[in-house]
């Protein structure tokens, strides 16, 4: 099965052609994981571009989203943003500790909470908004740039729907394999999300 890319570096194609991807056949027993891993090729490449709009500005990928829910929400613990970001404390130290010592945010104690400290964006923090939020919308020109204004429109509520509950869905699955070593050896209902385990547990 064969299906269109604009991106370069898919298939074989010369300049101003439109890149390829045939699906092997290989892969015929896994279309929706083949899906998976050509979409983490789409977001690397993706990551890639926006590493290089943010950059410019002091950011690297990942630091940009941390200050759009503080510039949204305000003060936050760490612990809110590891919960908001999906993320884990190790990680979230590390994206934050780069804008901290840039300047772009600082922390100070909680008056709730003597164990806690809050993270607040400085004014260099909220100088960058205007510049971050540029860097999107290049970024999302770039990426949309085959599709027309009724298409990017109608993708909207899609992406929406897959993100909240087909994505949620495939993610739990692979969160349980990787709990569960055995999980390769259990049947085919498992893939699609919606039975349950196959040994018993509930």
């Amino acid at each position: 099965m064969t299906r269109s890319a604009p991106e370069a570096g898919w298939g074989s194609t010369g300049a101003g052609q439109e890149a390829t991807v045939q699906e092997p056949a290989a892969a015929g027993g896994g279309p929706v994981s083949h899906a998976i891993f050509r979409l983490a090729r789409l977001a690397r490449m993706a990551r890639m571009f926006a590493g290089q709009r943010l950059r410019r500005i002091g950011l690297h990928p990942g630091q940009e989203l941390v200050m759009m829910q503080l510039w949204e929400l305000g003060s936050q613990r760490q612990a809110d943003l590891v919960r908001l970001m999906d993320s884990d404390a190790a990680t979230m130290t590390r994206t934050v500790r780069r804008p901290e010592q840039a300047g772009f945010v600082r922390r100070r104690p909680s008056p709730t909470d003597k164990r806690a400290s809050l993270i607040d964006p400085t004014a260099a923090g909220h100088a960058l908004r205007p510049e971050v939020e540029q860097s999107w919308s290049g970024l999302e020109d770039l990426v949309a740039a085959a599709l027309s204004v009724d298409e990017r429109t109608a993708a909207r509520p899609l992406e929406r729907l897959e993100r909240l509950e087909r994505l949620e869905r495939l993610e739990r699955n692979l969160v349980q394999a990787a709990a569960d070593p055995t999980c390769t050896n259990k049947g085919r209902e498992r893939l699609d999300g919606d039975k349950g385990p196959t040994d018993g547990r509930t």
